[in-house]
């Protein structure tokens, strides 16, 4: 199962219905507090229930929302790549589809409604039978379902069985059936067992935060081994076997409390029969917790003393050598990383090295890869489809929109941040200047009458300190001056200057790039 998409009302900064897109490769940009890791964080709390690395509160509520009363939060994710088949207590097979638990994209939509901060009330939004003689039947119990099926003289195979009853009875209404957006109650009869067996089909969420507590029991590092213990403990034969040592331990367990009661009862009848042994259900225990203390050290220093470009080092060898194991092992379990800001204190190299590295695990069979960014070079290196940028309107409602082309041909985090929120750079402006010269344009850039009425005197440095008069473009002045800021001998260039220069260099590449489609 992977992510198709997000839902988000009234959580922090989404204060309305917000709808998210994803892909294998799903990157958020936009400015500082505009919501980028409230994104990940909301997809923490929904797969880990607040066991993972986010808890959610009352505070998590929209505050303006709040104020007026609202403090219910919802969380939904549409699920794709679905199991063909699920199987409810050990021997009966059934499908989403047959049992009406799709929406209306054929898809799995869960829905998580927090109150309060208290556990959330799950529920799955499908198109339903509403027809009151068929409706509500994954609420039912058997005897409600025979009774329908007595009632209305229907067939059915297997009366024992509550997925064949209920499939005799929407059968015998199929002409009428009223199929309506509904929202289930997990929480109940079978659609709770059909929950929790799709709670096995979900992937594993591993949220990497930029900014963590300096503390052994919760270092940034310990994250990957932490992570990695996650996956590795759900694989279907390792829960197989640890399942049959806790079934050993709960068995022995129980002979020695009723041998020590049978003592007891010699003893005092009384307080005997007043006690029952409390050994906890198989499926209770947190076999991840046996390992919760593992890290990695040198020269006896914890890794979360380390500098920061250390540990983000390790986390780069983590996802590298996480690409090599799933290649080798072929390991196809669902698992979903979800990192924010990876180049944190990392130079360009480092850059490349993760980005390819969370590229080839996005490729990879039931892996995706989402990742919060502030680097342009990231950003580079990315597919326009892998990017979400995050924008607010002037009442602070949030927008998330996908990124595309605009007059350069490759993902610019400068292009977007000029064209959603006007910010005119010199690192813009270099990347315009570059991309007009390596496509061989730039003496017909400058001959065009908008850049040519701009020209200017320009003063040079040579190499023995003379100076040289050349007159050139607004362009040019502004690019000369960005290299070589050594040389004083020019006025400043302005913000409008910069801004204008800009401006005619994208609407020459947009004519040229129009010139070119239309051929």
């Amino acid at each position: 199962m992977k992510i198709a998409k997000l839902k988000l009302s009234n959580f922090r900064s989404y204060s309305q219905d917000t709808e998210i897109d994803f892909d294998d490769l799903t990157v958020f940009i936009g400015k500082n507090d505009i919501g980028k890791s409230t994104v990940l964080e909301a997809l923490d709390i929904f797969f880990n229930d607040g066991k993972g690395t986010v808890k959610i509160d009352n505070a998590d509520a929209n505050v303006n929302n709040a104020k007026g009363g609202d403090h219910d939060i919802c969380i939904s994710v549409i699920f794709k790549d679905l199991p063909e088949k699920i199987v409810i207590d050990s021997s009966v097979e059934t499908t989403l589809k047959d049992e009406y638990l799709l929406n209306s994209d054929s898809e799995l939509e869960v829905m998580k409604k927090y109150s309060g901060g208290k556990s959330p009330k799950v529920f799955i939004k499908a198109q339903h039978p509403s027809n009151p003689n068929c409706s509500d039947l994954l609420l039912k119990k058997n005897s409600e379902l025979k009774k329908i099926v007595k009632n209305e003289n229907i067939e059915c195979q297997n009366q024992s069985v509550n997925a064949f009853l209920r499939k005799s009875i929407w059968e015998h209404y199929s002409s009428d059936l009223k199929l309506a957006e509904t929202e289930i109650d997990a929480s109940k009869e079978d659609a709770k067992q059909i929950w929790e067996k799709l709670s096995y089909y979900m992937p594993v969420y591993s949220l990497f935060q930029s900014d963590r507590k300096n503390s052994d029991a919760d270092s940034e590092i310990q994250d990957p081994l932490k992570e990695a213990v996650k996956e590795i403990l759900n694989d279907e034969n390792l829960k197989t076997t640890l399942n049959q040592v806790a079934d050993e331990v709960h068995s022995k367990l129980n002979d020695v409390s009723i041998r020590t009661l049978a003592k007891l009862k010699e003893m005092d009848p009384a307080i005997a029969n007043s006690l029952t042994p409390v050994i906890p259900p198989t499926d209770s225990l947190k076999w991840a917790d046996v390992f919760k203390a593992v890290s990695i050290s040198g020269d006896d220093i914890p890794i979360n003393k380390r500098g920061s470009g250390v540990r983000r080092l390790i986390l780069l060898s983590f996802f590298r050598a996480e690409v090599e194991r799933r290649i080798r092992e072929n390991d196809n379990s669902g698992v979903i990383y979800a990192i924010e800001e990876p180049e944190t204190s990392q130079h360009n190299e480092n850059q490349r090295k993760l980005i390819e590295a969370l590229k080839k695990l996005a490729a990879m069979p039931n892996v995706q890869i989402i990742l919060t960014t502030h680097s342009a070079y990231i950003v580079k290196h990315l597919e326009f489809q892998n990017l979400r940028l995050i924008t607010k309107d002037k009442n602070d409602i949030r927008k998330i929109s996908n990124v595309q082309p605009r007059q350069l041909r490759y993902p610019s985090l400068n292009e977007v941040n000029f064209t959603a929120f006007d910010e005119a750079t010199e690192e813009y402006h270099d990347e315009l200047y570059a991309y007009i010269e390596g496509e061989g344009w730039m003496n017909e850039y400058n001959a065009t009458s908008a850049v040519a009425q701009t020209q200017r005197e320009y003063i040079a440095l040579k190499q023995n300190q003379a100076r040289e008069h050349w007159t050139v473009t607004l362009t040019t002045y502004i690019r000369h001056q960005i290299h070589h800021p050594d040389n004083t001998e020019n006025t400043r260039y302005t913000k409008d200057d910069l801004l204008d220069s800009i401006n005619m260099m994208r609407d020459f590449i947009a004519t040229k790039n129009s010139s070119q489609k239309s051929k």
